[in-house]
């Protein structure tokens, strides 16, 4: 039996690298995508096949998909929409071309993906479709919109797209990973010094007494309930590879806690939770 084969997005650090590592060591053919094309080369050295892919470059879709296909002879078993990044910051201070920048990487780029691979699945009449969301796909919290909006329509797509495909062999599935440890705080400072120009915001007195102090301590000290990489590849390996895949998978406990509380609380009542947060 040849190899089951798997494009993954976002490879260059964190949960991506660890995924592409992990199902390489058990027998997949993994291609691990970057943006950057320094990524890429670093992985292959590492003994991966890894090519660009960047959600926010169309070209690179199709010259992705089109190089593991070449690879495969045709065929992919499976994609992990993983790759995505944050623009923290009070909504009232996100642009137009942020919002339009976010959309295009951690919504637009991976149904895109999807979208040009649906007819490989349903010819080859077999496959799992990954996405990677979030604790913050299911529950809001402050100063954190433009993620949020990401997640929570990247959760609607998938729950849709998991209808239509109920009676194929094709599987929608979505991953809830919580806190992980990973460079994604780190790289959302930068995003935040990019987009948002806190120095002429209504709100810059509450950004220097409270929010700029936040987005320093980011990283240096981890956060309740966060895991490492690896936690989230268990549970990629567990919908890829059981004969009967959960619709989704929740990581860490703050992801459990949160759909129980969505679950059992009343709006108001969550506000209070998680407003303080």
């Amino acid at each position: 039996m040849p190899a089951k084969s798997i494009l993954i997005t976002g490879c260059s650090s964190g949960i991506g690298y660890d995924a592409a590592h992990a199902l390489h060591k058990r027998g997949w053919q993994v291609f691990a995508t970057c943006r950057k094309q320094a990524d890429c080369d670093r992985l292959t050295g590492e003994g991966l096949t890894s090519f660009r892919l960047d959600y926010e470059d169309e070209a690179t879709i199709s010259a992705a998909l089109q190089s593991c296909l070449a690879a495969t002879g045709g065929t992919l078993d499976a994609i992990f929409n993983n790759g995505a990044f944050a623009i923290p910051g009070p909504v009232e201070d996100l642009s137009r071309d942020a919002l339009r920048c976010i959309f295009e990487a951690n919504f637009f780029g991976p149904f895109d993906l999807i979208r040009q691979a649906m007819p490989i699945l349903r010819q080859q009449g077999h496959g799992r479709i990954v996405n990677c969301s979030s604790v913050l796909g299911l529950t809001a919290m402050r100063y954190r919109g433009a993620y949020n909006a990401t997640k929570f329509a990247l959760e609607g797509m998938t729950d849709t797209l998991r209808l239509e495909l109920r009676d194929t062999n094709i599987h929608a599935i979505l991953i809830e990973p919580g806190p992980i440890k990973t460079d994604f705080r780190k790289n959302a400072i930068k995003q935040f010094e990019r987009w948002v120009d806190w120095e002429n915001s209504m709100l810059r007195d509450h950004y220097e007494a409270v929010l700029l102090n936040k987005l320093k301590k980011v990283g240096t000290r981890p956060d309740p309930g966060e895991l490492g990489p690896e936690a989230v590849t268990a549970k990629l390996i567990h919908a890829l590879e059981s004969p009967n895949p959960k619709p989704r998978y929740f990581v860490t406990w703050p992801t459990y806690l949160s759909a129980t509380l969505r679950r059992l609380l009343p709006t108001r009542a969550m506000d209070g939770v998680f407003g303080r947060m």
